[in-house]
């Protein structure tokens, strides 16, 4: 986090060098998800609001690097698994994750005009987790019985590195961006016992983000 935050100002500073340099709050809306490679247990969107801030430097060609807290994270579904012939009601889990997400983007005007631009990014973002919460529904006490090992706060990486991708529209002192952001890495790795059967899951997270800032100057 340290080289990160050593890497975020150095940008900062060198300001000057690209020209253009513009700065202020944003906020957004997040729809997230963290995927599994098993068709055992399935998952469900999660969507939550953001809040952070943003420096552009550059003009045709621009760098942004952002700070913006956030949370994510999904609600996994297990199969039902059967005990002496009865089948048990599944087993649902909700992962809620706080995160730092810390991206760094580079940019290209394709329309620049006076009042109106659009923009086209890519880059890469830190993804620091903060804090894990997981919710766990177990009515028939599956994972009491030994029945089902399901997902634990150690099963997941407290960093991940993302790549995003996405569109922006600057109005006046406004910028709106669209962008979806995708793991490199996996950052649940775990193996679960479903009914006596151990099975290694990989996952992935996703998002989707859409937000505005106010370019303050």
């Amino acid at each position: 986090m340290k080289r990160i935050a050593v890497l975020f100002f150095s940008m900062v500073f060198s300001a000057t060098m690209f020209g253009q340099l513009h700065f202020g709050p944003q906020i957004g809306y997040s729809s997230s998800n963290i995927s599994l490679n098993t068709s055992d247990i399935t998952s469900s969107l999660k969507s939550n609001l953001m809040f952070g801030a943003f420096v552009r430097m550059g003009n045709k060609i621009y760098v942004q690097p952002e700070v913006n807290w956030m949370t994510q994270g999904s609600v996994f579904k297990y199969p039902s698994v059967s005990l002496d012939g009865v089948d048990l009601s599944p087993v649902e889990q909700e992962v809620k994750l706080s995160t730092i997400n810390i991206p760094a983007s580079l940019g290209w005007r394709i329309i620049n005009l006076e009042i109106v631009n659009i923009r086209l990014f890519g880059g890469v973002n830190a993804n620091i987790v903060t804090n894990k919460t997981i919710t766990t529904t177990d009515d028939d006490n599956s994972i009491e019985k030994g029945l089902l090992n399901p997902i634990t706060e150690a099963d997941i990486k407290d960093l991940v590195w993302n790549y995003h991708v996405g569109i922006g529209v600057d109005v006046l002192m406004f910028a709106l961006d669209v962008k979806y952001i995708g793991a490199f890495g996996e950052p649940i790795v775990s193996d679960i016992t479903i009914d006596g059967s151990t099975n290694t899951v990989g996952s992935k997270s996703s998002m989707f983000l859409v937000t505005l800032g106010w370019k303050i100057f």
